[in-house]
């Protein structure tokens, strides 16, 4: 299989750009343009190529892009307009930007500047800042020929990067689930209810209209906050207030997360609900917004899946190119509306596995908490076990609610979470609890699950060990293995879970310990090294599974723990049962931790839940 390194300079100009447009909006646009291209086979000096598209395209029937991996940084831009523009589809795809953030996290930036300066390969121009404005036939020849050095350059640069990369020791399995992740976006297959989202987005309208009536306050004072802050004051409540973390000044506490907020919401005045509620919904622009990307994106075709691999610290996929399919709501006034509105082709079908409870099952097993583990590995309902505990009630007495705070429990106390969270964790789903009944019933949780009370203990003394460059011991012997000259723990994946710079500070109650990530310094503790742990493994769990399944179906869509495939009407129940078959079966390395999935069919994303 041939390496075929490749980089596409675009026309752009100080409106129309990527730092304007989305991806998909900027390539499928009317006024998109190939200036050129920049290609290196293997080790091959790098051509560069810059035509109409008709030329372009007879240069690329020169390539055996069947039998080729195509690598480019950000190679989900490179790679679109591959697809999109000549239909191309390589055998694989490799992303250099997508490696870094496995490999680097916060220690680098993600740009090709960044990166080529660290490991000192090179240094990328600035030609492009000359192209401003220039379509390819704007160019002179010797403008042409200094664009193409610039180019050529990149292509040079990202090359280095991969072999650095490869050296360095990424994973080469890792190398096929970056593909994955990237063919969701190159190679779309799902289509839009563009009926569905027009009716979606006049209904949000309504809804807001509808809010300012009832509130009787002028929108802009609405969205003031000295004026909002006088009109609570005027219905006779106190406008809640918060230090806010930038300026460690005193500010109005509107957010819908502050607590003090949305306690109005319950405030005895309709009056001052009522203009709460039309605050909220009004400055609540996340809904509209999205629903009118995807109405765009159904105006201009299918709908490419953007999913950003290594997205997260732990390495879970996230978000990207604004639409961010990772968070669409499944509940509430919007609940599964944009998930309707995404659609198998004709004659086909959606298919979403979602692995039941794996943080949990990952949790009990890693801890070695015999009796959960057997739990799940029966199919016994745990958070009704949870239940039973937590009430001093048999199992088949426990009612649904009692049910759902077993489920809270197990969910939310696994990672050392104490009974201030838990009762406002608990609250959030509208379950009032006193404090001394939610420290009840944390305590019930770890006395119940003491190994995993000690798995908390555990990762504390590794912090420690990790902190000073030393290496300890922790949970199932043989996952990971702690790295402590690099402040890292070894997955499964062969991937590095890092915790830079870690460094240690006396603190109220002694020694506290917190590491470098993209936000600032972050406190780390035992009960949070367990979660990074648990959700670590889940992904590098998931991310195996991936690889199975492709083998037979493609992956349009992963979110969180589960993952889409679009199937023909007539495969559905073979492709059920494989998918599932897939989703259940235990990795080698993880012995003994019982799997499970759910799995539903649809038209569309939302029918499938």
């Amino acid at each position: 299989m041939d390496l075929i390194t490749l980089d596409f300079e675009t026309y752009y100009d100080k409106n129309y750009s990527l730092k304007k447009q989305t991806t998909e909006e900027y390539i499928r646009s009317p006024e998109f343009e190939i200036v050129g291209v920049g290609i290196k086979v293997n080790n091959l000096a790098t051509e560069w190529a810059s035509g109409t598209h008709e030329e372009l395209k007879e240069y690329f029937d020169t390539f055996d892009w069947e039998n080729s991996m195509v690598l480019a940084h950000n190679t989900m831009f490179d790679g679109a307009i591959l697809t999109w523009c000549f239909d191309i589809h390589p055998r694989l795809y490799a992303d250099t930007l997508c490696m870094s953030r496995a490999l680097h996290g916060v220690e680098v930036g993600g740009s090709l500047k960044a990166l080529s300066e660290h490991y000192e390969i090179g240094i990328k121009g600035t030609e492009i800042v000359n192209a401003l404005g220039k379509r390819r036939l704007d160019f002179n020849t010797e403008e042409l020929d200094r664009y193409g050095d610039y180019c050529v350059n990149d292509v040079e640069l990202t090359y280095k990067l991969f072999n650095i990369f490869l050296q360095a020791g990424f994973p080469k399995q890792e190398l096929r689930v970056v593909d994955l992740t990237l063919r969701m976006f190159t190679d779309p297959v799902l289509e839009l209810d563009t009926k569905l989202l027009e009716e979606h987005k006049e209904g949000i309208r309504e809804y807001k209209d509808a809010l300012l009536e009832k509130s009787g306050i002028d929108k802009k004072d609405l969205m003031s906050n000295p004026k909002f802050a006088e009109i609570i004051k005027n219905l006779g409540a106190i406008p809640p207030t918060k230090i806010s973390p930038t300026t460690g000044k005193e500010t109005w506490a509107f957010a819908k997360s502050d607590e003090g907020f949305k306690k109005l919401l319950e405030h005895e005045n309709k009056q001052v609900r009522n203009a709460v509620e039309a605050r909220l919904g009004t400055k609540s622009t996340l809904e509209e917004t999205r629903t009118q990307r995807f109405i765009d994106i159904a105006g201009r075709g299918t709908l490419p899946v953007p999913v950003r691999y290594y997205a997260a610290h732990t390495g879970r996929w996230g978000g990207d190119d604004k639409i961010n399919i990772q968070n669409l709501p499944s509940r509430g006034a919007n609940g599964k509306k944009l998930k309707n509105s995404i659609l198998a082709p004709e004659g086909y079908k959606l298919i979403d596995a979602d692995s039941s409870q794996i943080e949990a099952r990952v949790l009990a097993w890693f801890a070695g908490q015999d009796e959960l583990v057997s739990a799940f590995a029966n199919g016994e309902d745990v958070y009704k076990h949870m239940a039973s505990a937590i009430y001093g009630i048999d199992v088949s007495e426990i009612t649904k609610e009692q049910r759902f705070v077993g489920k809270t429990t197990i969910l939310g106390a696994g990672y050392g979470m104490g009974a201030v969270k838990f009762q406002a964790q608990i609250s959030n789903f509208g379950v009032d609890m006193e404090l001394d009944e939610a420290r009840r019933v944390v305590n019930i949780y770890r006395e119940t699950n003491w190994k995993i009370n000690q798995l908390w203990r555990e990762c504390q003394n590794m912090i420690r060990y990790m902190a000073n460059g030393d290496t300890y011991p922790v949970g199932v012997e043989g996952v990971l293995q702690v790295i402590g000259a690099e402040r890292a723990i070894q997955l499964p994946s062969n991937l590095l879970l890092k915790y830079h710079d870690l460094r240690g500070e006396q603190g109220e109650k002694g020694i506290e310990y917190n590491y470098k990530t993209r936000i600032g310094r972050t406190r780390i503790y035992g009960g949070k090294v367990v979660e990074n742990l648990c959700q670590a493994i889940a992904r590098c769990i998931i991310g195996e599974q991936m690889l199975q399944i492709d083998k037979k179906y493609q992956i349009v869509l992963t979110v969180h723990d589960s993952i889409v495939i679009c199937v023909r009407d007539e495969e559905v129940p073979e492709a059920q049962r494989y998918i599932e078959e897939c989703m259940r079966q235990t990795p080698r390395w993880a012995k003994g931790l019982p799997i499970d999935c759910e799995s539903g069919i649809g038209k569309s994303y939302g029918e499938c839940e």
